[in-house]
């Protein structure tokens, strides 16, 4: 048996990310989904331990345990504040449906920090590529602007948009290599200073709600004593 597997009945949440949510899908695209498992207490005592995530790779699925996955989101973590936000959400149990419902709680300034800092230092890497080779890998520079897209509209409303929308024909182009790299990287620098002005005008906090989600990490634990 899979390390984990006997796990996998405790999974309280999954979801569709990727490609397949940001409405930049096509044929040939693979769905992803994430999640979140709550372990037993039992489980979570014992010498055993729990895994940090559950993976399938095979299946394109991972899950992490509830309290990494809170973790991650109260640091601006893309990939888990995404799945907070996914507008394709195919599981969720009773404490999911808690932890949707104070999503905002995780929001903060640090997803300025987070998303800008991981973007410049990727970028710094395709620059590289085109040095080296000539081109950088396209489909990694599409997912970084978009990025910087989906962080602006977070520090200026407040929510996190998943779905490209008006942005897809122009992502799309530039992940089919399409758009000059010149093109892209002005791109980029453009929206860094959207980034930044939008950092200015932010309502949001400048931590997130650390103690309202600690007492909603303590309420699910306590659930699993049997």
């Amino acid at each position: 048996m899979a390390v984990g597997a006997d796990l996998r009945p405790h999974i309280i949440y999954r979801c569709v990310v990727g490609s397949r949510a940001y409405g930049l899908d096509e044929a040939d695209s693979d769905t992803d989904r994430r999640g979140i498992y709550l372990p037993p207490a039992e489980r979570h005592w014992s010498l055993r331990g729990v895994p940090e995530q559950l993976e399938d790779p095979e299946a394109q699925e991972c899950y992490w345990e509830l309290g990494k996955f809170l973790r991650l989101a109260l640091k601006a973590n893309p990939n888990i504040l995404e799945c907070l936000y996914t507008p394709l959400v195919e599981m969720a149990a009773p404490p999911a449906r808690e932890l949707l419902a104070m999503r905002a709680a995780f929001l903060s300034r640090h997803v300025h920090q987070t998303y800008s800092g991981y973007v410049n230092s990727q970028f710094r890497k395709l620059a590289q590529d085109v040095r080296t080779r000539g081109e950088p890998r396209w489909k990694h520079a599409m997912h970084l602007v978009r990025l910087l897209l989906a962080g602006i509209v977070i520090l200026r409303e407040g929510v996190v948009p998943v779905t490209v929308g008006e942005h897809r024909e122009r992502l799309l182009a530039v992940r089919r290599g399409q758009v000059a790299w010149e093109e892209v990287d002005a791109w980029r620098l453009a929206l860094h200073r959207e980034f930044d002005a939008a950092l200015r005008a932010t309502r949001l906090p400048q931590e997130p709600d650390i103690g309202r989600v600690d007492a909603f990490l303590i309420r699910a634990r306590r659930s699993m004593v049997s």
